[in-house]
């Protein structure tokens, strides 16, 4: 709990430019994780599932930003998001 608050209190201090490069960042790990679930064989409702979190959750760390939510439910989203993102890769090539 201690390095989350860390974390969250140091991307409050400079939010705007953590915010954009996060943004840059969390997009391709997004991006890899949907290229690895539509490469592989897996059935399709669970391809399409995981698809559709991976873009959903991607994008609503965009539109937090973008929409200027406040800076823990941002991080939060950013978190989730990334966490996610890895899990689905690992989870697939394992």
């Amino acid at each position: 709990m201690r390095l989350y608050n860390q974390l969250l209190n140091e991307f409050k201090r400079e939010q705007t430019g953590y915010s954009t490069i996060a943004i840059i960042g969390q997009s391709c790990i997004g991006s890899v994780a949907a290229m690895v679930v539509l490469m592989n064989h897996i059935p399709e409702v669970i391809k399409l599932t995981l698809l559709f979190l991976v873009t959903i959750l991607c994008m609503a760390y965009n539109a937090a930003v973008l929409a200027r939510l406040s800076t823990k439910t941002t991080f939060n989203l950013l978190v989730l998001s990334v966490i996610f993102s890895i899990l689905t890769i690992i989870g697939i090539l394992i």
